[in-house]
């Protein structure tokens, strides 16, 4: 189990414990964070996962796919730091990563 950590826009903090191999979006959904809908169920066909991930973290989390990309053409405030959660899988080396929930998903 990861410990992942969603801040949202009041600076609140939202810790939880995920499952290795899932994704950051399958943990959210599953523990009802607020802000991360997951409409398409991780099928990378919409935005309602958008996230900020620090760069600091860049290089513990997979790359951006093309798909991914475009997709977040959709998304409110995009950042060169935003992500689609259900397109990052969790692993150990994630543990205490801090994700930032956009206010516009509230």
């Amino acid at each position: 189990m990861t410990k992942i950590i969603f801040k949202t826009a009041d600076g609140n903090m939202h810790p939880i414990e995920i499952t290795t191999g899932l994704s950051i979006m399958e943990g959210a959904v599953k523990n009802n964070i607020a802000g991360i809908d997951a409409d398409c169920g991780g099928a990378c066909a919409c935005a309602t996962c958008h996230v900020y991930i620090d760069d600091a973290w860049n290089n513990k989390i997979n790359p951006i796919k093309p798909a991914e990309e475009d997709m977040l053409d959709f998304a409110f405030d995009v950042r060169k730091t935003s992500r689609l959660c259900c397109q990052i899988c969790v692993t150990d080396d994630m543990d205490g990563m801090v994700v930032e929930i956009p206010p516009q998903q509230f």
